[in-house]
């Protein structure tokens, strides 16, 4: 027997209505919902430090690492920034997701003439193009996304730089207060003398003018501090999150400043990798690198690849792959690899100068802590020396061999040189801080993408 020759029967499409709900029901699995979140009408900072986060009562007073756990875990610049983290991180998931495949149909009634079915098309492609350049695109997401992670984390040590320099400010400044204050008592304790001596008569105001005059400037300079000092504390409490009103109990001392000028040099050698924004700086490069080579792939006509099926009005179906692709007769993407390669351009000029400006700031506070240093120490014996001074001019007050006034003059003599040997070591702390802040001093020595993220 000859085989038979009769053609396969035809199997049947599924019908379109079917495809369509099977699809709309993939494509809505995924889907996320809203909800209404609306602003409050009301809000407050902190009104005590037992409301903030972190908050350990045994801690108090507190020293400079209590007071920076607290920072990081309550300033609201800080908790605020992070939602540009989850941002970044979301565009990384989008930039990273295969594109949708592209579907189409209709369908057309038979409205008359020969024909006894209704016609319809369907169609399905793969944009090749997005495939090409996804690689890219995902390198770029994920290292703009760890350049976020980086910039917060750069933030969140130049918050905690600007802490330390409010506790030393702060201690210091306590210290200062107490010291004029001294100085003051004792001037105003020769005004009062004095003026109850020229209401008697005993005394002309012109020849005690300039003890008066004293007196006021001293006045003074303890009302600059004291305003100086209620700034800082409010400035405290705002990066605590706290009402201004709120006092923040500090320890008392601090520990002398030492900086080890070889030591801070042999850390900028690794800088690169343990300050944030150099690593943020080196993540963009790298996000603008893989944006470039995104660029230079989409130069290729963009092209898509599918399949097309269809029936007329007889019942006759065809199908088979379907391709499109556009012509780059006048663009093929020369724009956007122009502006991208001027973008890595200036990202590797702008790395490199806060490279070089970095290592200059460096040096220029390494020298000028070696001149306050200097300074301190050809202010002790003076110090040392108005302080003798002043013991002994009270001595000889107290045997009847010196007078009120110039017994005054030198215990507020050794007071100046107290205050001006302790503002010496208030910038010298100051100094340190701020070297420990650009060598990036108690960062990690290596920031993983992994572990990047505050």
């Amino acid at each position: 027997m000859f085989p038979s020759l009769a053609k396969p029967p035809v199997q049947p499409f599924p019908r379109p209505g079917k495809v369509v709900a099977a699809l709309l029901a993939a494509c809505l699995a995924g889907c996320a919902t809203y909800h209404a979140k609306p602003l409050p009408e009301q809000a407050a900072s902190a009104a005590s430090l037992s409301q903030l986060q972190g908050y350990d009562q045994a801690a108090v007073p507190l020293d400079m690492a209590a007071v920076e756990r607290l920072v990081l875990l309550n300033n609201p610049d800080l908790r605020s920034q992070h939602a540009r983290r989850q941002a970044a991180q979301a565009q990384r998931r989008q930039d990273g997701v295969l594109p949708n495949p592209v579907v189409g149909g209709n369908v057309g009634y038979l409205l008359s003439g020969v024909g006894d079915a209704t016609a319809w098309t369907a169609s399905i492609s793969q944009d090749i193009t997005s495939l090409i350049t996804l690689r890219p695109r995902r390198e770029a997401a994920q290292a703009t996304a760890d350049e976020v992670d980086a910039t917060l984390l750069w933030e969140q040590w130049q918050v905690l730089g600007k802490a330390r320099l409010l506790v030393i400010d702060l201690i210091e400044g306590d210290r200062q207060i107490a010291l004029q204050q001294q100085a003051l008592d004792a001037l105003a304790q020769r005004e009062s003398r004095i003026v109850s001596a020229v209401s008697a008569g005993n005394m002309e105001r012109v020849a005690v003018a300039p003890d008066l005059a004293a007196a006021a400037d001293a006045r003074t300079a303890l009302h600059d501090l004291q305003r100086r000092q209620l700034d800082l504390r409010q400035q405290l409490d705002a990066l605590l999150g706290l009402r201004p009103d709120v006092v923040v109990p500090l320890a008392p001392d601090l520990p002398p400043a030492s900086v080890d000028a070889a030591s801070i040099r042999r850390q900028f050698d690794d800088v690169s990798r343990r300050r944030p924004d150099l690593v943020a700086l080196q993540l963009g490069y790298r996000a603008q690198e893989a944006t470039l080579r995104a660029a230079v792939l989409a130069q290729f006509p963009p092209l898509a690849i599918g399949y097309d099926a269809s029936q007329d009005n007889s019942k006759v179906r065809n199908g088979g792959p379907a391709v499109t692709f556009t012509l780059p007769l006048f663009e093929h993407n020369q724009h956007n690899v122009a502006i991208a390669r001027a973008t890595r351009e200036q990202l590797h000029v702008e790395y490199t100068t806060r490279l070089a400006t970095s290592r200059d700031e460096v040096d220029a506070l390494l020298a000028q802590y070696a001149q306050l240093d200097a300074q301190r120490q050809a202010l002790m014996p003076a110090a040392q020396d108005a302080a003798q001074a002043s013991a002994h001019a009270a001595q000889a007050a107290s045997d009847g061999l010196l007078d009120v006034r110039n017994v005054t003059d030198l215990r507020v003599a050794a007071l100046n040189r107290q205050l001006a040997q302790l503002a010496t070591e208030q910038a010298m702390l100051e100094q340190q801080a701020a070297l420990e802040l650009l060598v990036g001093r108690g960062m990690p020595t290596a920031l993983e993408q992994d572990v990047m993220a505050p």
